[in-house]
Formats: C-alpha cells, sequence, structure tokens
C-alpha cells in the first residue's frame, strides 16, 4: 500500500456521523431564468466580480466590457451594473419585474459567442449586464451564507426552460390536462413556460436515444408533434428519469399545484406518462395533484416525516421567477419549501437543492441574464454533445452545458457558508440521485440514467464532494421572512408584477421602459465591479476565479513580501482577511487539479521548494487534491507535500497534512 493511500485512509479514519445512505429524503426544485451572475456576482467569496481569473478576450478587455456600437453613443462597452443605482422605491420595484432578453437557442449561443461571452448587450438588451446585490435579495443571499451556494454550476443546455428541464427530470410547460378523461390540451399560452428536469438529454444525435425519439429538443414546444423534422418533438419517447425510481421501487412524488399552474413538471412531455392509467404508479406519483395546492401537500408532508426518498417541487408561475414574476414573490415560495423542510422531523436526514433552469422563452422576450464565465465544452464531434444546428444559423455547435446559474444546497451536511466549486450542470443532479439511491441500497443499474452521454458523466459534477457528513451542523439558520405576495380578495396570488408592475408600467418588462436607467456614461471599474467583503470554506475539487487562504493547523502560507522572495507560514483565523495569505490558482489543462499558484500581493509564483519566482517559467506545478471532509493535500511535482506543521513550519514530505481553503473577497 502507497504512502499517498495511508494518508488519505488516514484523513478518512474518523467515525462517521452521518452518511449519503443515511439520508431518508432527497428534495429537487428548479426555479427559472436567472444567471449566477445576475444574482450572485456580488456575493462575498464567490466567483463574481472580483474574480481575479477573469477572461480577457482577442480584443484585449475583459470579459466585463460587453461591446455596445450601436446602442448608445456615450461608449463602446457596458461593464456590469447595478440595477438599482439610481436609487428609490419605483426604481427597485421596476426592477423586480424586469426582463433582460432572449434567451432560447439561437440567441443564447450568439450572446455566448463561442465562449467569449461578449454580446450579452447586443443580442439580449443592455440590461442583461444589470445585477442585483444583498439588500434587493435579503432572503437569496441569507440562504447562501447559511448553507452552501455552488458557483460553477450550469444550465445543461444554453438554450432555454425546456431543453434544460427535461435534462434536469422531465418538462411540462402549460399543458393543462384533462386527465381524467385522459385528453391533452392546451387553453393557455404554451409560450408561458417554466423549467423542468428529468432525463438527462435533449436527444442529440449520435447520443444514447435514436434520432425521432424526440428531439433534438433545443426550444420549448408544448404540444404533441414536431416543428420541424426531428425537432422539439413531442411526446418523447426515452424515458423520464422517474420511470426509473419507479420501476426501481423507490418512493418518489411531484408535487405541483392544479392544472392551471402545471407548467414546471416535464413529466407530461413523456409519452409513458401520456399513456398512463390514472390507477397506474407513474399518474398517482407524477400526474395526480392533492388538491388545488402542491405546496400544502409539501409542507404537510415534511411535517408529518412523510415525504418521500425523492421529490420534485414546481412552483406556480407567478412564484418561479420568470421574468416577469419576481424574486420577491419567489423567495416566499422558496422560503415556504425551506422552512418546511429545515423544521420538519426529518431536517437531519434530508437534503435539499434549489436551481434555475437558465432559460428563456418567447412569450416576453425574458430571461436572458448574462454571465462571464464560460462553459466548459466537450471536444468537437463528441458523440450525442455536437451536432449541426437544424437553424442553419450557427453551424456545427455543442448541445452545451449553458450559462452559470445558482444553486443552494440545504442540508446539516452543507451547513455553514460553503462555496461548492466543482463544474457541474443539471445532469449532476441526476448523477447525485444516482449515487444517492445506490447508497441506500438499490440496484445503480436500476438507478441509473442511461440516455445522459459519457461526456457528461465524466466531466460533470455528482454534488456528492458538497457534502461533509463527517461534521453535520443541526442548527437551524435565522432567515428572514420574506413578505406574502399580493393576493386577490379571494385569497388567490397575484404576485407583484400581476397586481402592481403591470398596472403601473405596462411595458415594465421591455427594454424601452428601463432603457433611460443604463449609466453608459457613469461607469468605471470600481463602482461597477463591486462585490462584498468575506469568505467561504470550499468544497469540491477546485476550479479558478477566487482568491484562496490555505490554512491547516492555525497556519496559513503566506507571502511576507520580503526581498528574499521565499513563503512561510503566519498564524490564520477567521475572517482570513490578510492579503499576504491570499493566492490565485492557475490551471494547467482545461480541466484537472494541477495548477500554479500566484499570491495576490505580487504575483510571484510559488517555486521550487519554498521560494517565490516572478515568472511562470520559474513555477512549480502543484497538484491540489480534494480528500474527503473539506480538506485538501497540496503535493508537489517530484511528489513530496506541502505541508504546514503544527508549529507553523513549512516542510516538504512524503506524506501529506491536510489544509482547508477558503475562498475570500476583500478590497485591501
Amino acid at each position: 500500500m502507497s504512502k499517498l493511500t495511508v494518508s488519505l485512509l488516514a484523513l478518512a479514519g474518523a467515525v462517521n456521523a452521518a452518511s449519503l445512505g443515511d439520508v431518508k429524503h432527497v428534495v429537487l426544485l428548479m426555479m427559472e431564468n436567472r444567471s449566477f451572475q445576475h444574482y450572485f456576482g456580488t456575493l462575498a467569496g464567490v466567483r463574481g466580480f472580483a474574480d481575479p481569473n477573469v477572461q480577457i478576450n482577442p480584443n484585449g478587455k475583459s470579459v466585463w466590457y460587453q461591446n455596445v456600437t450601436g446602442l448608445t453613443n456615450e461608449t463602446e462597452y457596458l461593464l456590469p451594473y447595478w440595477l438599482n443605482h439610481a436609487g428609490g422605491e419605483e426604481n427597485f420595484n421596476k426592477s423586480m419585474c424586469l426582463c433582460a432578453g432572449a434567451n432560447n437557442w439561437v440567441p443564447t449561443n450568439q450572446a455566448m459567442n463561442g465562449g467569449l461571452m461578449d454580446k450579452w448587450a447586443l443580442i439580449d438588451d443592455p440590461q442583461a449586464w444589470g445585477y442585483f446585490k444583498r439588500q434587493d435579495l435579503p432572503w437569496h443571499y441569507a440562504l447562501a451564507d447559511a448553507y452552501t451556494v455552488g458557483d460553477a454550476y450550469h444550465a445543461a443546455i444554453s438554450s432555454n426552460t425546456d431543453p434544460n428541464r427535461w435534462f434536469w427530470q422531465v418538462r411540462v410547460t402549460h399543458f393543462l390536462a384533462l386527465v381524467k378523461n385522459r385528453y391533452w390540451q392546451s387553453s393557455i399560452s404554451l409560450r408561458d413556460s417554466y423549467p423542468k428536469m428529468q432525463s438527462g438529454t435533449i436527444n442529440v444525435p449520435g447520443g444514447k436515444q435514436a434520432l425521432g425519439d424526440g428531439g433534438v429538443i433545443l426550444d420549448d414546444n408544448q404540444a404533441n408533434g414536431c416543428t420541424a423534422e426531428n425537432l422539439d418533438c413531442l411526446p418523447l419517447k426515452w424515458p423520464a428519469y422517474a420511470q426509473y425510481l419507479d420501476e426501481a421501487g423507490v418512493d418518489w412524488r411531484s408535487y405541483q399545484n392544479s392544472y392551471q399552474w402545471a407548467t414546471n413538471s416535464g413529466l407530461f412531455y413523456f409519452e409513458a406518462f401520456q399513456n398512463a392509467d390514472v390507477n397506474s404508479s407513474l399518474y398517482k406519483r407524477g400526474l395526480a395533484f392533492d388538491g388545488e395546492n402542491g405546496l400544502d401537500a409539501f409542507k404537510a408532508s415534511a411535517a408529518a416525516g412523510t415525504l418521500p426518498e425523492v421529490s420534485w417541487c414546481f412552483p406556480p408561475g407567478n412564484q418561479q421567477e420568470h421574468p416577469p414574476q419576481t424574486p420577491k414573490d419567489a423567495a416566499w415560495y422558496m422560503n415556504e419549501i425551506v422552512s418546511s423542510v429545515i423544521n420538519g422531523p426529518h431536517y437531519n436526514e434530508t437534503i435539499l437543492m434549489i436551481t434555475y433552469d437558465g432559460k428563456l422563452s418567447y412569450l416576453y422576450k425574458a430571461g436572458g441574464w448574462g454571465d462571464h464565465v464560460a462553459p466548459i465544452v466537450s471536444p468537437n464531434g463528441t458523440a450525442g454533445e455536437w451536432f449541426e444546428d437544424p437553424d442553419g444559423e450557427l453551424g456545427y455547435v455543442p448541445s452545451g452545458p449553458g450559462i452559470r446559474v445558482p444553486l443552494w444546497i440545504v442540508s446539516p451536511f452543507t451547513r455553514g457558508s460553503h462555496v461548492f466549486t466543482e463544474r457541474a450542470d443539471h445532469s449532476s443532479m441526476l448523477q447525485f440521485l444516482e449515487e444517492y439511491l445506490t447508497a441506500k441500497g438499490y440496484n445503480r443499474d436500476n438507478v441509473t440514467a442511461d440516455q445522459l452521454s459519457d461526456w457528461r458523466r465524466e466531466h460533470m459534477s455528482t454534488l456528492v464532494n458538497a457534502f461533509d457528513f463527517d461534521h453535520p451542523d443541526y442548527s437551524i439558520p435565522n432567515i428572514p421572512t420574506p413578505d406574502v405576495p399580493i393576493s386577490d380578495s379571494d385569497g388567490a396570488i397575484l404576485g407583484m408584477y400581476n397586481a402592481f408592475c403591470s398596472v403601473e408600467w405596462p411595458e415594465s418588462c421591455s427594454s424601452e421602459t428601463y432603457s433611460g436607467a443604463i449609466p453608459y456614461a457613469d461607469q468605471t471599474e470600481e463602482n461597477s465591479l463591486v462585490f462584498e467583503d468575506g469568505y467561504r470554506g470550499v468544497r469540491g475539487y477546485l476550479t479558478e476565479g477566487r482568491y484562496l487562504v490555505f490554512a491547516s493547523n492555525g497556519y496559513a502560507l503566506t507571502n511576507p513580501t520580503t526581498t528574499q522572495k521565499q513563503f512561510t507560514a503566519t498564524q490564520a483565523a477567521a475572517p482570513y482577511d490578510s492579503i499576504s495569505q491570499r493566492w490565485v490558482i492557475h490551471t494547467l489543462t482545461p480541466e484537472g487539479t494541477t495548477f500554479h499558484i500566484t499570491s495576490a500581493v505580487d504575483d510571484n509564483y510559488i517555486s521550487q521548494q519554498s521560494s517565490l519566482s516572478v515568472s511562470a517559467s520559474g513555477a512549480e506545478v502543484y497538484n491540489i487534491t480534494n480528500v474527503g471532509s473539506s480538506q485538501y493535500i497540496l503535493q508537489k511535482e517530484d511528489g513530496q507535500y506541502l505541508n504546514i506543521g503544527s508549529n507553523g513550519k513549512i516542510s516538504f514530505d512524503p506524506t501529506a497534512i491536510p489544509y482547508s481553503i477558503y475562498s475570500v473577497t476583500y478590497h485591501t
């Protein structure tokens, strides 16, 4: 047995307080159409506006500078800007109901521009580059502070709701089904769509399903039939992941409101569900509703401790954050779900994940919020990932992943202010369910989504490393209670847009209404790229985009800025705000765990032994490995480990001493 193996076994040797197999309930909730940067660019300790690895494009400018040629005479470029910079209640209310621009298949790919991520203003609208702060989204930020937020989680497809939700599970948008009579009809706008997560594929040619089973699925189509040959076809003939669960005997359930709002669950789009008998398990678990309020049914199950092993929750249309529906109203709905979970009798054994589909629909020209981090994509020609754009505008392109979207992971095993840094997308949740159910004793073959591409499995996280089962924290956080949404005289929720914005500003979702507030003439990096001071514990394998503190035995790696050009270790403790202890990693491959490491003090590289080098040519390669329980080891290219002893001394040894890593954002 190798010394490294012995070291890793020793690190994992502590008695587990819990394990993935001990979890009783996993709850998945998907909201609508918000990018990570749009919500959390200013959040402390994440890859946001303090990004030290920000992409520099061929024009010599960073991706922060979005071209606005032809949109204004005041400037050539638009920096990210606070949507409420003008101040006042009216501006805040209007921004809550603001839309950004088209985000279906073609415009999303055009805005992402082959990974340059530089055409959000031109292809969508200028406000696509706008963002909120903590004061705008107090509940969202509080939940991020209380638990773990993912800052490298992407939409699965660079397109809109239906494709992303089908990847996540299955998708339904605005199918009002007269299920008792087994007829399917649409009685409201088919374009008023919401997110679905549900099968791990959109039927890209060369993938695990035969072409013609429903796709390629690139845009929303909510009626049986195709928009063109082998394009956006319904019903989907491959199995939804819920079918795997059903056949494996897993206890699962879809929670949603009545058919008037049954727009979030993609299960309705799958042939097996459309053909399901009303007495079948598929129908009862996936299509039946408990009265008119799925939220009440979920809350009752959580309170009674009777949630199934896997739950999908789907919010009503006026509470799911799809612009012009507001973050304020969505916060109330999400808080109802979160509060039910954390105050339920099985909180200690429950995991709740909340994310966004990353899409937009045609109806309002809504969604479309931009993000600066380009997703990693598969090599040209990868089976099940690349194909010829059927619209004839984009050429031969990958299907995704798409833009970054927010992710919260709520559980005692993700409690505390952490950031999960692994690359992930909506397929990651399916992979997590596979791991979870296998840990519970189900046969892996029976709970594996066969249609997920090999590339996604190899390159997208299973999310398991976000959890620390060795050190659970069962305390209940103090999260602010959002305002109850505006209701009509009968108590039915209308929401801020329907009851207020659409009355005061009938065009509040359009760019023209809001264009006067875009600060073209008053923008600098100092007043645009704002962020909070603070830190978060890192979880998962490392990716670029953060200032990091490497702490061990009460000390942290330190650049003392002496003339000797040597790094050392000095005492470290929260809030980890010393710039001398701040480092930046630079990946040596598109993926992997090998990096160069530079100091935030002077950009010098960690070099041979404990020396610092002014150039990359003198830098040493470090393999930074996640060994579980939020611990990491740093191995030099010669095989030795960089350690900090209990006396605070740097050493290089054949066995590893683990580090905790903190992602920090400070203005000093």
